[in-house]
């Protein structure tokens, strides 16, 4: 007979999404003190811009070009810029909501991994749609849709609590979150094409990333259960 014993190891803090929420925060102040024309040359020095990765699928020059010059880093680095409170608020709030337990559960590494490259392929997306090389993209939406599709595949059975006006009153109720995800990936597919803010606001990205953060966790869905394994003792 075997007995499997726990482990009293403590399980390893969560510092990867702190570690984003303070730097999101942090670059928006930073621009926040600048004139609106520098805050402008900075969106269009460090966003994602079109130039020769416009205009459908990018060659394999286009990406050798990209990667020589540098520009490919773009796809990073407009993460961190934010067009105003309500674009940044509306992110740090669903990565913190989705962000902790998805952290818990592939670790800090993963998550990170998940948060840039869903991020970056989220800007790509949109690069691409927009074919516009005068217009950047910029904001942490994509990545953050990579969070919410990564948490919809592991924890699919979740329960979210939602407040719904209701009159002079407020209701809270708990609603599967495979419903709320559900409905909002619906919404960014819709409002890709009919949206009343398109131009404005990237929704290739969203739909991208959601769908990039989907994929990200059934492929190391083996790892993280080992992951949990470990931390249990077994």
């Amino acid at each position: 007979m075997f007995v499997s014993l726990p482990s009293r190891r403590k399980p390893s803090p969560r510092w990867a999404t702190p570690l984003l929420f303070a730097a999101l925060w942090l670059a928006f102040l930073w621009m926040l003190g600048r004139p609106d024309e520098a805050r402008r040359s900075l969106w269009m020095a460090w966003g994602a811009l079109g130039r020769d990765l416009a205009g459908g699928l990018p060659s394999w020059g286009a990406w050798l070009a990209a990667l020589q010059d540098g520009s490919i880093s773009r796809l990073f680095t407009a993460l961190f810029l934010h067009a105003d409170w309500a674009h940044l608020l509306g992110n740090l709030v669903f990565l913190l909501i989705f962000g902790l337990p998805a952290e818990r559960a592939m670790g800090p590494w993963r998550f990170l991994l998940l948060f840039l490259a869903g991020g970056a392929i989220a800007n790509l997306a949109a690069v691409i749609v927009i074919d516009d090389p005068h217009r950047a993209v910029i904001g942490a939406s994509g990545a953050v849709s990579a969070v919410i599709g990564a948490y919809l595949a592991l924890f699919p059975g979740a329960r979210l609590g939602v407040v719904l006006p209701l009159g002079l009153f407020l209701e809270f109720v708990r609603a599967p979150a495979f419903l709320l995800i559900g409905i909002w990936a619906v919404l960014q597919v819709v409002f890709a094409y009919i949206g009343p803010a398109f131009g404005e606001v990237a929704w290739a990205a969203h739909v991208a990333g959601f769908l990039f953060g989907v994929v990200f966790a059934l492929l190391v869905r083996a790892g993280i259960a080992r992951r949990m394994r470990r931390q249990k003792g077994y």
